[in-house]
């Protein structure tokens, strides 16, 4: 790209960066219940908590094919895939942005 090109594209990006919190915390109040929800805490959650969940969806997932046989024969195949799949599914795809 030239130069000219990028300072445009540049400004937008730290313009948008910049309000991005101010529309999020506005958007979290309006759908739960005037909670007052930190955007710090939001932002540690798409960085980190999220990653990480979805990281722990994967490699559950891979643990509870590899435990399988083993938890058919015992007999707890519904335990097993609750906590090995469902748990991290529920925390990484179905809590508020910021609520641990």
């Amino acid at each position: 790209m030239h130069k000219s090109a990028k300072r445009p594209i540049i400004f937008v990006l730290v313009v948008a960066l910049i309000f991005v919190p101010f529309g999020t915390s506005a958007l979290a109040e309006t759908y739960t219940n005037n909670e007052d929800i930190d955007a710090g805490a939001m932002a540690a959650d798409i960085l980190f908590a999220r990653p990480i969940g979805l990281l722990s969806v994967v490699v559950g997932s891979a643990l509870f094919i590899v435990s399988l046989p083993f938890s058919a024969l015992g007999g707890n195949v519904n335990d097993a895939s609750q906590k090995l799949i469902m748990d991290p599914v529920n925390f990484t795809f179905n809590r508020p942005l910021g609520d641990f």
